[in-house]
C-alpha cells in the first residue's frame, strides 16, 4: 500500500522561509517521479512542482516559480520542497504526489500558514 506523510508546515510570516518534506513507502520510492499540489481555502487543488526519479530535473508552476525548490533524497526515500520568501498568498495545505502533474496517491498534506 502507497503511503505518503508530508512533514515541515507551520505558520511563518510573509518573507520567511520553510522546508516541506514527504516520506514515500509501500513501493520503490526511487523508480517514480513525484509532484507537489497545494490547495488553499476555498480553491481548487494546484499544481506546483515535478521532480523526475533521480531528482535530476524539476519543474514549477507560475505561482511558486524562483522562490520553490523540489528536491529528493532516494536512499532516504524522502522528497521535499524548499519555500522561500513566502506571501499569504502561499497560504494552503501542500501535499505529495505519487506521479506527475499531481495525478496519483497523495498524503494528509501538511499546513502552511504565511500571516504576519
Amino acid at each position: 500500500e502507497v503511503q505518503l506523510v508530508e512533514s515541515g508546515g507551520g505558520l511563518v510570516q510573509p518573507g520567511q522561509s520553510l522546508k516541506l518534506s514527504c516520506v514515500g513507502s509501500g513501493y520503490t520510492f526511487s523508480r517514480y517521479a513525484m509532484s507537489w499540489v497545494r490547495q488553499a481555502p476555498g480553491r481548487a487543488l494546484e499544481w506546483v512542482s515535478n521532480i523526475n526519479p533521480d531528482g535530476t530535473y524539476a519543474s514549477y508552476g507560475d505561482s511558486l516559480k524562483g522562490r520553490a525548490i523540489a528536491s529528493r533524497d532516494n536512499t532516504a526515500d524522502t522528497l521535499y520542497l524548499q519555500l522561500n520568501s513566502l506571501k499569504a498568498e502561499d497560504t494552503a495545505i501542500y501535499y505529495c504526489v505519487k506521479g506527475l502533474n499531481g495525478v496519483g496517491p497523495r498524503g494528509q498534506g501538511t499546513q502552511v500558514t504565511v500571516s504576519s
